[in-house]
């Protein structure tokens, strides 16, 4: 699996310079180049950059915005499984979560582990510095990216949008956050 220090991460910025990124998916392209900076500009959404400081290039990136899971009355067994995991004086009907609003690792990378490296890295930036109260990650993953989200530990929301182009997706940081404090 690549070593992802190799790499620089930065947060995009109005006036940052973009660097060349290309990756296989076209849509995912053209966030990065038209909708990023309006995106930050607008305060919907945050992106991050990890630069190839050899090659002087971007390798992945990744943008971050503020979400809830909410309770659906149509996935009943699913909320109460999320539920299971949360103390009864605790239990809501949403809870806060960051979704990753889109995450895009150039072709050049592609199968290098790079992928599941930035999710591990987002897993443990909100698990062991949630500054805001963050329990879970969502993603509305692509069809075809489905499976690499689950083998990251991500599960389906709901079985409603089995035909949809995009699957509702979460992960519980409350799984890294013990992980971390039996390490300690």
């Amino acid at each position: 699996m690549i070593d992802i220090s190799r790499f620089n991460l930065r947060r995009l910025t109005a006036d940052m310079p973009l660097l060349p990124f290309h990756c296989a998916d076209k849509d995912l392209n053209e966030f990065l180049v038209q909708d990023a900076k309006n995106y930050l500009n607008d305060m919907m959404a945050v992106t991050y950059v990890f630069i190839d400081p050899d090659k002087q290039q971007i390798a992945a990136y990744f943008s971050l915005l503020n979400d809830k899971v909410a309770y659906d009355p149509q996935s009943k067994s699913i909320w109460n499984r999320i539920n299971r995991h949360i103390h009864n004086s605790k239990r809501r009907r949403s809870y806060p979560s960051v979704k990753v609003g889109r995450l895009a690792v150039g072709e050049e990378y592609m199968n290098s582990g790079l992928g599941s490296r930035i999710l591990e890295y987002i897993k443990l930036w909100y698990a062991d510095e949630n500054r805001a109260g963050c329990r879970f990650l969502t993603v509305d993953a692509y069809r075809d990216a489905t499976k690499f989200y689950e083998k990251n530990g991500f599960e389906y929301f709901t079985t409603l949008d089995v035909l949809d182009s995009t699957r509702l997706m979460y992960f519980d940081l409350k799984d890294i956050k013990d992980q971390l404090q039996k390490e300690q």
